[in-house]
């Protein structure tokens, strides 16, 4: 009778044990869970923050500003512009004269 108590003993230490170290890595890994769930939000609000800044940086009106401002860049005479018609292949050439008696029809 005895041996079966300290049998029973062990094997109660041995399952409180084990209780411990299952709860002990649980909790560790709720604080890891966390910690990661924290930094996913502080990546999609700095994710939102550079969308926000990269279509800042693309408007037209500052696209434009550089362009006429840095560059000295300027529109072209409205003579000196070309249309392509999008049904040309792109291997033929564009004659001028075709374009423009096409936009005159």
């Amino acid at each position: 009778m005895i041996r079966i108590n300290i049998l029973l003993t062990l094997i109660l230490i041995a399952c409180a044990l084990s209780v411990v170290t299952s709860q002990h890595k649980a909790r560790k890994l709720f604080v890891e869970l966390e910690k990661e769930q924290q930094l996913a939000g502080q990546l999609a609000e700095e994710w939102g923050q550079l969308q926000l800044e990269q279509s800042t940086w693309a408007t037209h009106a500052r696209i434009e500003k550089i362009a006429t401002g840095q560059l000295q860049m300027r529109l072209p005479d409205p003579k000196r512009i070309q249309t392509i018609p999008l049904s040309q292949p792109l291997g033929e050439p564009v004659d001028s004269t075709d374009s423009k008696e096409a936009s005159k029809s």
